[in-house]
C-alpha cells in the first residue's frame, strides 16, 4: 500500500468517522466490572505473597522499582522479574474469564 497524505476532506471524514463509532459504539460497563471483580479475585488467589506485594507498591501505592526494591532489601531487576512474572500469571488466569 502506498503512503501518501491526507488532504482536508479526507480528514474531515476521518473525524466524521470517529465521532459516529463513538455514539454507535456498545457499553461496555458490565464487562469491565467483570474484568475488575476477576482482576481483584487473581490477585488474591493466583498470586505468590510476594508478588501481591510488589503488584500493591507498584501499582496501588505508584513507588518505582528502584524504590520497591530499596524497601524489600532486593535488587531492582528482581522487582521487574517478579512484576512481569505476576502479570504473566494475570493474564493467564484472567484471559478466559470474560
Amino acid at each position: 500500500m502506498r503512503n501518501r497524505d491526507f488532504d482536508a476532506r479526507s480528514s474531515e471524514w476521518l473525524g466524521d468517522m470517529v465521532v459516529w463509532l463513538q455514539e454507535n459504539a456498545n457499553d461496555n460497563s458490565e464487562l469491565l466490572t467483570r474484568l475488575f471483580q476477576n482482576l481483584r479475585r487473581a490477585r488474591q488467589q493466583d498470586l505468590t505473597a510476594r508478588q501481591r506485594q510488589v503488584l500493591a507498591l507498584y501499582y496501588d501505592q505508584g513507588m518505582t522499582m528502584p524504590q520497591i526494591a530499596g524497601q524489600l532489601g532486593v535488587n531492582c531487576s528482581t522487582v521487574s522479574r517478579t512484576i512481569r512474572r505476576a502479570k504473566r500469571r494475570l493474564y493467564r488466569s484472567l484471559r478466559y474469564s470474560l
